[in-house]
């Protein structure tokens, strides 16, 4: 799909057909959109596949006048189960004379701010402060997804306060995921903007080094954010497997000596069952059933005091 937008009034409106100084936004685009988009950048095909590649990652080259910048982009989907699963994705950036252009595999909330006009006082023509914006705008996607697995996984360790089951223990594993995934990313997103903060590949002038710089210092923030949850994630998850491992061992304990107080009688009636003779009180049932309670008795008095139940 390619639509096209042009700032209007201060503000990013759908526009029919392409003009110079619009914002081209391309998502999963058939063959024949690729080359209708190549055509009207003047880049090659490679630009576009690239941002279309899941496993790209984060980058800057120019060539040509035309500049290619692709970083990770946070997504939230839903699993089958119901648990949200956060994942990254990467989103090409294409910088021509005539106008800039996004390129993903799938449609993004960053993309979809911009188009529905959410981003005020942005202007399609001046490319290279268009670009910045969306910068900004992913750091800041990446600290609000961030806020929200903080929220989710402390949610779900007060469920598991309460009872240890293994669905919440996979949501878990699946937030620990999700945010390797955000610190692999936003390191490779930190390495790009610094590249571009060099000013080698793009242009830039005073207001925009500004802006780049406000880009930079939120991506470092949610980078220690992410590295910050992840540890605390990951001491939680430890902590919970030595919780489930110590009540099974406390329930193993119990099962043991329990098993040892039920050998007890069982051992003294067994030699009563056997068909000998010569047994001592083998006529009268009562005592032998009262040598089996006091020793059972004086066996869980002795295991009592070792604090085995």
């Amino acid at each position: 799909m390619v639509t096209y937008y042009f700032t209007i009034n201060g503000k990013v409106t759908l526009i029919d057909e392409y003009r110079d100084g619009c914002w081209i936004n391309v998502i999963n685009p058939t063959e024949e959109e690729i080359s209708s988009v190549t055509e009207l950048l003047g880049v090659e095909n490679d630009y576009i596949r690239a941002a279309l590649d899941e496993e790209e990652t984060s980058r800057i080259e120019s060539e040509d006048g035309n500049t290619l910048v692709i970083i990770d982009v946070p997504f939230a989907k839903k699993e089958s189960d119901g648990s949200l699963v956060y994942i990254t994705m990467p989103m090409g950036i294409i910088l021509t004379e005539k106008a800039i252009a996004t390129v993903c595999l799938v449609e993004n909330s960053v993309v979809r701010d911009f188009s529905d006009g959410l981003i005020k006082n942005v202007q399609t023509s001046l490319k290279t402060r268009f670009l910045l914006h969306i910068l900004l705008k992913v750091a800041s996607k990446f600290l609000q997804y961030l806020k929200q697995i903080d929220k989710l996984s402390n949610y779900i360790e007060k469920q598991l306060h309460a009872s240890m089951k293994n669905k919440e223990l996979i949501q878990l594993l699946g937030l620990e995921k999700s945010l390797v995934f955000f610190s692999t990313s936003l390191k490779a997103n930190e390495v790009t903007i610094e590249k571009v903060l060099r000013g080698r590949n793009i242009k830039l002038y005073e207001d925009d080094q500004d802006l780049l710089e406000d880009v930079l210092i939120e991506i470092k923030q949610a980078i220690e954010m992410s590295n910050i949850y992840s540890s605390i994630l990951s001491g939680t998850m430890d902590a919970f497997a030595s919780m489930i491992s110590n009540n099974l061992n406390i329930v193993m304990k119990v099962l043991t000596v329990l098993t040892i107080l039920m050998a007890i009688p069982t051992m003294i009636f067994s030699f009563y069952g056997m068909n000998v003779s010569g047994l001592p009180f083998a006529g009268n049932w009562l005592i032998p059933f009262g040598i089996g309670v006091v020793v059972t008795a004086v066996a869980a008095f002795v295991l009592l005091k070792k604090k085995m139940f």
